[in-house]
């Protein structure tokens, strides 16, 4: 008896509670994710066998996620569980065209786009 009037009080305390409010919720990547793959909302959740809504409630951070749910996700995204909560992968993506190009520049060329990009780091501090 004791063990379900415990259970009554948290499931009474867990609809009280109130959603996180947005300033303050945690900024997990499923969206730019989702985006990277090219896939729509209705796309995973059908790899992922969820309703479309779940998906861009999960994405907004409305509606939390169990491992299970991140493990899918992960898998239907071709990445990593951790990935979908702490990689950007257009940030990766951008860094590694970015070095791909600056290899291929000449000694000349990249001691050139060297001073360019301080120079346009200098101005952007000098605005700040």
């Amino acid at each position: 008896m004791a063990l379900q009037q415990g259970t009554s009080n948290h499931l009474a305390m867990a609809r009280r509670s109130k959603p996180i409010p947005k300033a303050h919720r945690p900024k997990f990547h499923f969206r730019a994710w989702r985006k990277f793959r090219r896939l729509t909302q209705q796309q995973l959740a059908d790899r992922v066998d969820m309703s479309a809504s779940s998906i861009s409630q999960i994405e907004s951070g409305e509606q939390g996620f169990s491992d299970v749910t991140l493990r899918s996700l992960a898998h239907a995204l071709d990445c990593q569980p951790g990935d979908l909560l702490s990689r950007d992968p257009f940030v990766e993506a951008a860094e590694s065209e970015f070095e791909i190009y600056v290899k291929q520049l000449d000694a000349e060329k990249r001691r050139r786009a060297l001073m360019i990009l301080k120079a346009a780091l200098d101005d952007d501090e000098k605005q700040a």
